[in-house]
């Protein structure tokens, strides 16, 4: 009966668990790229400037200056931003990174403060923040596995990664 009990209990707790994550989106609608207007069609030189058609290619001016005002008229090239992170004091030291995106695509990921508790830490922080950050760049967020044998520089350095997005996100 004992058991049972701990069993329901155990399953209530996972489920209310599962039911309050929330996940954090990059997703910024402010900076949603814009669209071109809609063509109609009919264009500068197939009417010759005169409403008509005409099989005769247009000499005038305005026609051959189309090409460059379509040119002006394409969406601008989306807004690079950086964020940076809270610092999270680990174990071995502070840990803080700060997030370049492009429109909302992580493109870099700069680790500011690392943990520096001696020659060990330098040597852990050596192989795992290269491995975090190439995990950060191909999972776009901050849900990344942490890196076996450095978990306190793993932990940092996720929360500060969390941190900058969750600015960004705002």
């Amino acid at each position: 009966m004992r058991r049972a009990v701990l069993t329901l209990g155990g399953t209530v707790a996972g489920l209310a668990a599962l039911l309050s994550f929330k996940t954090h989106s990059l997703a910024d609608p402010a900076q949603a790229p814009s669209t071109p207007p809609a063509s109609t069609g009919t264009s500068q030189a197939a009417t010759n400037g005169t409403g008509y058609g005409s099989a005769a290619p247009a000499t005038d001016k305005t026609a051959s200056a189309s090409p460059k005002a379509s040119a002006s008229s394409a969406p601008a090239a989306p807004a690079t931003r950086t964020f940076t992170g809270a610092v999270d004091n680990t174990q071995y030291g502070p840990m803080q990174v700060a997030v370049t995106l492009t429109g909302t695509k992580i493109t870099k990921v700069d680790v500011l403060r690392q943990t520096n508790f001696g020659a060990e830490s330098e040597q852990i922080d050596a192989t795992a923040i290269p491995t975090l950050t190439s995990e950060t760049l191909a999972a776009q967020s901050a849900h990344i596995d942490a890196v076996s044998g450095a978990s306190y520089t793993s932990a940092g350095y996720i929360q500060s990664l969390q941190s900058a997005l969750d600015q960004a996100g705002a």
